[in-house]
């Protein structure tokens, strides 16, 4: 979430501040994912009665991204429409002017649905972005907004949708499938039971990763038929308020999910603690970072997973059934 005051506290700096001493671990991937959490404008008016509005200036936002080697990021979210279509559009502009992938938020419920192809080197890599989160953004035939849906595979508009967007995604015919959706309540630390379902019905689908957020917190990981489902990787940058009063909650707390594939296989789901610091992300300190060791595993032994210590966070093989 690049806005409010993290724009306030970077815009006349430098932008790459905002990664803090994560920089050089984001420059290390051959392929960066994330939710965008914002609109990317100097414009636009606001959507009427919303509680928070988060939007972030071009000269800020988009040098920050460009800084991390972000490759894709997913508008398919609650905040991508609080200053309406001229701010979504200005986005979708500012990314594309960067080479910077995006999906799940258009200018239609076509161009919304699209997947977009990005190369993370030898990879060829699609993204789709959803959202069950904010039916009032929701795209329409002719109209702005979301890739909404609800996400439950028994619903059968639900699985037709899924179907299509999967067609168009072999058209490129991809290394890697990714689904990044935003899903679920705030401050739940564990996914719905229809969030379950919907996550391994896509593995079932065809799709390699499932990539969760919308919670504001770390909920577990899932290996399912050898394909990691983070239900939510919490939050890399926010300016939100931490709610230690909140049980177990902690959403300055975070992770950087490193997913390794060797030969074209996936290997492991390397878990790297993070925290949020006076509007930047950290490297998490020695009891953070424990922290969310403990708090990962925990919340991943409820799926089964298997989760081995590293001297630098978890590592999570991917050889589930």
């Amino acid at each position: 979430m690049l806005g409010r005051s993290v724009n306030e506290r970077w815009t006349d700096g430098d932008p790459a501040g905002v990664w803090g001493s994560t920089l050089p671990r984001l420059n290390e991937l051959d392929g960066l994912i994330g939710n965008l959490e914002c609109c990317v404008s100097a414009g636009g008016t606001r959507w009427p009665d919303k509680v928070y509005y988060f939007r972030s200036d071009p000269s800020f936002a988009i040098p920050a991204l460009e800084a991390a080697d972000t490759s894709f990021v997913s508008l398919a979210n609650n905040h991508i429409l609080d200053y309406r279509e001229a701010a979504l559009r200005d986005t979708r502009t500012h990314l594309d002017e960067a080479g910077i992938a995006h999906a799940g938020a258009g200018t239609d419920l076509q161009s919304a649905r699209e997947p977009a192809v990005f190369e993370a080197n030898d990879l060829t890599v699609a993204v789709f972005g959803l959202t069950d989160q904010s039916e009032a953004f929701a795209a329409s035939t002719d109209g702005p907004g979301t890739a909404f849906a609800t996400l439950d595979p028994v619903v059968p508009e639900t699985r037709s949708l899924v179907d299509e967007i999967l067609d168009s995604v072999a058209a490129h015919d991809p290394d890697l499938v990714v689904a990044s959706l935003h899903w679920g309540a705030n401050w739940e630390t564990t996914p719905r039971r229809v969030h379950q379902r919907f996550g391994r019905w896509l593995v079932d689908q065809g799709v390699d990763v499932v990539h969760g957020h919308s919670a504001h917190v770390l909920q577990g990981v899932e290996v399912y038929r050898g394909r990691p489902i983070i239900y939510d990787a919490g939050d890399f940058v926010d300016d939100y308020v931490d709610y230690i009063d909140r049980e177990g909650v902690h959403n300055k707390r975070s992770a950087l999910f490193e997913l390794v594939v060797s030969d074209g296989d996936l290997d492991e789901l390397f878990v790297e603690p993070t925290a949020i610091v006076d509007e930047a992300a950290e490297l998490a300190a020695p009891d953070i970072a424990e922290w969310v060791r403990d708090t990962v595993a925990e919340r991943s032994a409820a799926f089964g997973t298997d989760v081995e210590r590293t001297a630098g966070g978890l590592s999570i093989p991917m050889d589930g059934e």
